[in-house]
């Protein structure tokens, strides 16, 4: 499986006559936009924000943030079982527009999710706030259910994303990246003296608001199973998940996944990549076993010799990541861990709520409640007030004079368990 990625550089964007690319500026018809949104009958209303690097804004709270993609060549389209047909995607000719991102903002359902500054001292926190990012205020019907609710602003953002990705058909990629999935048979035969990796990628199903989706479908219902890393790529993966923002993996982290970039990369070099196996974090610890059990199950299938395992969310989900661990080291398989940690404002807790003797080769992504103090801001896109009830936000955390009090987990993406930021933990 092959699939090029063209990279289409945006540096500004503006609302315009005609939603089009113009000298790196992404037009945006603001009208035709809100009118294609709001043929969700559950949506009331829609208002689109931009906001820019450096600017004085502040957006809170954010429900997912998205990259915006096209399908150029080759069979199916992007968000697959979303916005276009339920076919397998991953190769042909995707573009995807570089230097901004759709950020899914208004009235979130059960307020956990976080915020962005687009300067200040927060701003170094996340690569967001160095993108220009369209924002989607959604306010859905206030007589649908939970799950609709959740739904409409989810799929919102997949369309505005999708809608601006068509722009990209117009104009030439800046810069071409070919990604090639050699099948697994035949990839052993090429490379049989290269290290046999493969991908772990845990997947949150853990009810409304802590879900996520593979092809349309919630995870929850499957068993583990292997998928190209190319079908990634298209946005085979949907966020549905809000349980916190700092490590929170967005559609955007999913779509930019930097472990199946790297891999890749390295494949049929330093390495032969088997492919990614996407496993799911249950409430249930049964479910649990049944999960960690199955992945091994399917790694030992391909011939893995080593893995690589990143976790969503933490508390509970580090029990799927330890069991995993455990059942792949215990059969042969030598794993690394990829986690961030909870320990306490002055860092001296316990960072993981579970742990095995077996996972001596972790790299966490920094310490979730690190407290920070963030200045006001001119502009704040979306509900300030819900500062006082997303994670790592509490009573007191909003001052006066508009300046803010959080730990770093209400700081969307900032220690992504995927490693797509800079923080880290180490030993002193």
């Amino acid at each position: 499986m092959e699939l090029k990625l063209g990279k289409v550089n945006i540096s500004d964007i503006q609302f315009g006559e005609k939603t089009q690319i113009e000298d790196k500026t992404l037009f945006i018809n603001k009208e035709e936009l809100v009118e294609y949104l709001m043929e969700d009958s559950n949506i009331k209303s829609v208002e689109i924000e931009l906001a820019r690097p450096g600017e004085s804004t502040r957006i809170i709270p954010i429900k997912d943030i998205i990259q915006p993609r096209t399908k150029v060549e080759g069979k199916g389209g992007v968000f697959p079982g979303f916005v276009n047909d339920l076919e397998t995607v991953g190769t042909g000719t995707t573009y995807f527009l570089e230097g901004c991102a759709v950020v899914t903002c208004g009235k979130i359902l059960h307020v956990q999710e976080g915020i962005i500054d687009m300067s200040g001292p927060g701003a170094k926190y996340a690569s967001f706030s160095k993108m220009n990012l369209i924002v989607p205020l959604i306010e859905p019907k206030d007589d649908i259910d939970e799950h609709t609710h959740e739904k409409a602003i989810r799929l919102a953002g997949l369309k505005t994303a999708a809608y601006l990705g068509e722009a990209a058909k117009e104009v030439n990629s800046d810069q071409d990246e070919i990604f090639t999935y050699d099948p697994v048979d035949e990839a052993k035969k090429l490379y049989p003296d290269l290290p046999q990796v493969v991908y772990v990628n845990m997947i949150q199903c853990q009810g409304l608001m802590h879900d996520n989706y593979v092809y349309g479908l919630n995870m929850k219902g499957m068993l583990p199973g292997l998928i190209t890393p190319t079908e990634i790529f298209d946005g085979a993966i949907v966020s549905g998940n809000c349980a916190a923002p700092c490590h929170k993996h967005t559609t955007f982290h999913h779509q930019n996944n930097p472990i199946v970039v790297d891999l890749m990369r390295r494949h049929g070099k330093e390495l032969n990549f088997l492919g990614v196996i996407l496993t799911k974090e249950s409430t249930m610890l049964a479910e649990k076993k049944h999960a960690a059990e199955y992945t091994l199950n399917v790694a030992k299938m391909v011939g893995a010799q080593g893995a690589i395992i990143s976790e969503e969310g933490g508390g509970n989900p580090e029990t799927d990541l330890m069991l995993t661990c455990e059942m792949l080291e215990e059969n042969g398989i030598d794993t690394v861990l990829v986690t961030d940690e909870y320990a306490g404002r002055d860092g001296r807790s316990q960072g993981l709520a579970d742990v095995t003797q077996k996972a001596d080769a972790v790299i966490t992504n920094g310490n979730g409640n690190e407290l920070v103090k963030l200045p006001p801001m001119d502009k704040v896109i979306g509900d300030i007030s819900a500062v006082e009830t997303i994670v790592g936000g509490f009573k007191g955390s909003l001052h006066d004079d508009g300046s803010i009090s959080v730990e770093l987990a209400s700081l969307i993406g900032c220690l992504n368990e995927m490693g797509f930021e800079n923080l880290t933990t180490k030993l002193k």
